[in-house]
Protein backbone atom coordinates (compact mmCIF):
# COMPACT_ATOMS: atom_id res chain seq x y z
CA UNK A 1 0.00 0.00 0.00
CA UNK A 2 2.73 2.26 0.92
CA UNK A 3 4.31 1.98 -2.64
CA UNK A 4 1.02 3.15 -4.17
CA UNK A 5 0.74 6.38 -2.28
CA UNK A 6 4.07 7.24 -3.12
CA UNK A 7 3.52 6.50 -6.67
CA UNK A 8 0.31 8.54 -6.44
CA UNK A 9 2.21 11.50 -4.78
CA UNK A 10 5.24 11.60 -7.77
CA UNK A 11 2.62 11.97 -10.33
CA UNK A 12 0.57 14.78 -8.16
CA UNK A 13 4.00 16.18 -8.14
CA UNK A 14 5.26 15.76 -12.02
CA UNK A 15 1.43 17.12 -12.85
CA UNK A 16 1.27 19.92 -10.74
CA UNK A 17 4.67 20.70 -12.15
CA UNK A 18 3.70 20.06 -15.68
CA UNK A 19 0.35 22.30 -15.25
CA UNK A 20 2.54 25.20 -13.87
CA UNK A 21 5.48 24.68 -16.66
CA UNK A 22 2.26 24.97 -19.21
CA UNK A 23 1.03 28.34 -17.38
CA UNK A 24 4.34 29.80 -17.45
CA UNK A 25 5.09 29.01 -21.21
CA UNK A 26 1.05 30.56 -21.82
CA UNK A 27 1.68 33.66 -20.13
CA UNK A 28 5.12 34.00 -21.92
CA UNK A 29 3.73 33.54 -25.38
CA UNK A 30 0.80 35.50 -24.59
CA UNK A 31 2.95 38.21 -23.48
CA UNK A 32 5.24 38.05 -27.22
CA UNK A 33 1.88 37.95 -28.92
CA UNK A 34 0.79 40.63 -26.89
CA UNK A 35 4.12 42.90 -27.87
CA UNK A 36 3.91 41.29 -31.78
CA UNK A 37 0.67 42.93 -32.18
CA UNK A 38 1.56 46.24 -30.76
CA UNK A 39 4.68 46.36 -32.79
CA UNK A 40 2.43 45.06 -35.91
CA UNK A 41 0.17 47.95 -35.54
CA UNK A 42 2.69 50.50 -34.95
CA UNK A 43 4.39 49.21 -38.29
CA UNK A 44 1.20 49.48 -40.42
CA UNK A 45 0.98 53.08 -39.16
CA UNK A 46 4.10 53.59 -40.38
CA UNK A 47 3.70 51.81 -43.22
CA UNK A 48 0.40 54.07 -44.41
CA UNK A 49 2.20 57.30 -43.25
CA UNK A 50 5.28 56.47 -45.73
CA UNK A 51 2.87 55.44 -48.26
CA UNK A 52 1.05 58.65 -48.17
CA UNK A 53 4.98 60.18 -48.22
CA UNK A 54 5.28 58.29 -51.19
CA UNK A 55 2.22 59.36 -52.96
CA UNK A 56 2.71 63.17 -52.48
CA UNK A 57 6.55 62.80 -53.58
CA UNK A 58 5.15 60.71 -56.52
CA UNK A 59 3.05 64.10 -57.01
CA UNK A 60 5.52 66.40 -56.66
CA UNK A 61 7.58 64.59 -58.73
CA UNK A 62 5.09 64.56 -61.76
CA UNK A 63 4.56 68.50 -61.13
CA UNK A 64 8.35 69.11 -61.12
CA UNK A 65 8.69 67.52 -64.96
CA UNK A 66 5.45 69.29 -65.99
CA UNK A 67 7.43 72.45 -65.19
CA UNK A 68 10.64 70.93 -66.46
CA UNK A 69 8.62 70.44 -69.74
CA UNK A 70 6.96 74.14 -69.50
CA UNK A 71 10.43 76.08 -69.17
CA UNK A 72 11.71 74.83 -71.81
CA UNK A 73 8.86 76.09 -74.39
CA UNK A 74 9.09 79.75 -75.93
CA UNK A 75 6.32 80.72 -74.26
CA UNK A 76 8.08 80.57 -70.64
CA UNK A 77 11.07 82.30 -72.43
CA UNK A 78 9.00 85.10 -73.61
CA UNK A 79 6.83 85.41 -70.22
CA UNK A 80 10.59 85.69 -68.39
CA UNK A 81 12.03 87.80 -70.81
CA UNK A 82 9.33 90.44 -71.15
CA UNK A 83 9.18 90.34 -66.86
CA UNK A 84 12.75 91.94 -67.15
CA UNK A 85 11.84 94.26 -69.62
CA UNK A 86 13.24 92.45 -73.13
CA UNK A 87 11.10 92.64 -76.43
CA UNK A 88 11.36 91.60 -79.69
CA UNK A 89 13.00 94.50 -82.25
CA UNK A 90 9.68 94.91 -83.82
CA UNK A 91 7.01 94.73 -80.85
CA UNK A 92 5.59 98.08 -80.34
CA UNK A 93 4.97 98.80 -76.58
CA UNK A 94 2.18 101.23 -75.82
CA UNK A 95 2.82 103.14 -72.51
CA UNK A 96 -0.03 104.89 -70.48
CA UNK A 97 1.15 108.36 -69.26
CA UNK A 98 0.34 109.30 -65.54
Amino acid sequence: MRKKQGTNKRRLVLTIMIVVVFIVACVFFGTEIFQLRAKNAELEARKERLEELLADENLRKEMLENEEVYIQTKKYIEEKAKAIGYVYPDEIIFRKDE
